[in-house]
């Protein structure tokens, strides 16, 4: 007898989330080298982690037979410093894809609503589903960014969050601080605005959203040390918001939902500024090389503030697996409904070089 009928509802209709293809699936299926495959489909960082980041890892994989801190002191300490708030408005977990889940679970359920825009985060209509609330899904402007004004019209006394992806993921799109500020002093107070900030490090300028905090006004920054810090494998982030949020993410989360040596790197990492400062210093010189390219090979693309670029190929699927085959993986979008499109992480000179090289003998393949 099947047990699906006894499931949860909610969870019989998500459609799980489907991250990017490993390079040993890859390997596996291509019969190749891992070492001779190149992947640019995650937004993970090329440069790896900082080397204090991996040294703090090994000295405590030494203590891995004890349970981790789980207030996580040392972390959180070491962002309340460096934000200037208190340690109570701090949270820390498995990514900021843990704290966007206990941000959901604080506040979601039958008969509320999530406001996003429609090019952003997959992950928030998948957790609407779980806890069963609605997604409002508002389009993005023509030039990919996010309405905050059609987000404010979507705004109901159901709202409980709206999530403000910036830069935005898949598009790379950023809102300006004035923006900002304007939607900060006319969204309702029942309504808690989430600023996903994963990929913050690389934009130029950086808005600033932790005013909003330290005004007490219902906001949580979220940010990763997936992206610019090199520890997507390690799985941490944190969030500052206020305290009463701060708490009530507390109550939800699990015990010990941080581990040991995702405590000990994220703390180290934090101290590496020099290995982020290359980190983006890395996107951005190898982005321009991409825009030109793109131009040199008749491409659209959408200008990008992230570590990834989105880019107009034709029949995306097709493109993705041409280049598949010549060892480069990348991300096609039809999961967003964007089919002509594929998504390229940006990576070191020489990855970057094998890519090009195998985008310019998909497109003529595929064309």
């Amino acid at each position: 007898m099947s047990i699906l009928p006894y499931a949860h509802k909610h969870v019989q209709e998500i459609r799980a989330y489907k991250p990017g293809k490993p390079i040993s699936e890859t390997a596996r299926e291509l019969h190749m080298n891992p070492d001779d495959i190149v992947k640019l489909a995650s937004n993970e960082n090329p440069l790896g982690a900082s080397p204090l980041a991996v040294q703090a890892m090994l000295h405590a994989a030494q203590g891995v037979n004890l349970y981790p801190d789980g207030s996580s002191y040392e972390l959180r300490s070491k962002i309340a410093h460096l934000f200037g708030v208190g340690m109570d408005q701090t949270v820390v977990g498995s990514g900021g894809s843990e704290l966007i889940e206990l941000l959901c679970h604080t506040c979601l359920g039958p008969g509320t609503e999530l406001v996003a825009a429609r090019y952003s985060f997959t992950m928030y209509p998948l957790m609407c589903k779980l806890f069963g609330a609605t997604f409002v899904e508002v389009d993005n402007k023509p030039d990919w960014s996010h309405d905050l004004q059609a987000m404010l019209r979507a705004i109901t006394p159901r709202t409980r969050i709206v999530f403000i992806t910036n830069p935005t993921n898949p598009v790379g799109t950023m809102v300006q601080q004035s923006e900002l500020d304007d939607f900060m002093e006319r969204v309702p107070e029942h309504v808690i605005v989430a600023f996903d900030e994963a990929y913050i490090h690389f934009a130029d300028p950086q808005p600033d959203t932790l005013r909003y905090v330290k005004r007490g006004q219902n906001a949580v920054m979220i940010r990763t040390f997936s992206k610019a810090y090199g520890l997507a494998g390690a799985r941490a982030g944190f969030a500052i918001t206020t305290e009463e949020i701060a708490g009530l993410l507390h109550k939800v989360r699990s015990p010990f939902n941080m581990n040991s040596l995702a405590q000990a790197a994220a703390s180290a990492a934090l101290d590496d500024e020099q290995h982020v400062r290359r980190s983006v210093q890395l996107v951005r010189s190898e982005m321009r090389r991409y825009e030109q390219a793109f131009s040199e090979l008749g491409l659209t693309y959408v200008p990008s503030q992230g570590n990834f670029v989105l880019v107009k190929v034709g029949d995306g699927e097709r493109v993705f697996h041409e280049c598949l085959k010549r060892g480069v993986i990348l991300r096609p979008m039809g999961g967003y409904g964007l089919h002509e499109y594929i998504r390229i992480t940006i990576g070191t000179a020489e990855q970057n070089t094998r890519c090009l090289q195998a985008l310019a003998e998909a497109l003529k393949v595929s064309r």
